[in-house]
């Protein structure tokens, strides 16, 4: 099997610091880079469409809500794992470009949904086909769909355990 970044840095600590334990290094050494490597993909597909990874998780979120694909600011940052302050800004930024509005509610007026453009939900149903189809590639290049099915499964199981705060 060929070796790949990961295998060399566990090399190199093993030479540096025989004593320490850097197996897991080998899974999560190997997930933050694969992030790194994807979220590049997605920005070159992204940013010919005007996008970056930031605007288009916030216009895909409200794009897979039902319609009208309208969320509160709270669910946004909820659902995007984001500061108050940070969601704002990108709401903002958003809006400037059209792709997103606020709406006041009628029967409160204290409270503010962030509603999906007709130019947002076209700039998303643009991009998401090309960035699907890419990432499906990618791991199609690489393993079976048996062994995408186990590797989701794993990861989700991982996943889990670490949002419920690691004592999985």
């Amino acid at each position: 099997m060929d070796s790949d970044r990961i295998d060399q840095i566990l090399g190199q600590w093993h030479q540096a610091s025989p004593a320490l334990d850097v197996s897991s290094l080998a899974v999560v050494g190997r997930i933050l880079r694969m992030a790194r490597l994807l979220e590049r993909q997605r920005e070159t597909l992204l940013a010919p469409h005007g996008l970056s990874v930031w605007s288009f998780d916030v216009l895909a979120t409200l794009r897979r809500q039902p319609p009208p694909h309208q969320l509160t600011p709270t669910e946004l940052y909820g659902a995007l794992m984001l500061s108050s302050g940070a969601m704002t800004n990108r709401i903002d930024r958003l809006e400037s470009d059209g792709l997103v509005e606020r709406h006041r509610e009628s029967m409160d007026r204290r409270s503010v949904l962030v509603r999906l453009t007709a130019k947002g939900a076209q700039r998303v149903e643009a991009v998401l086909p090309q960035i699907l189809g890419r990432e499906r590639e990618l791991l199609e290049e690489a393993t079976t769909a048996e062994e995408r099915a186990l590797l989701a499964a794993l990861l989700r199981r991982q996943l889990l355990a670490l949002e419920s705060g690691g004592k999985g």
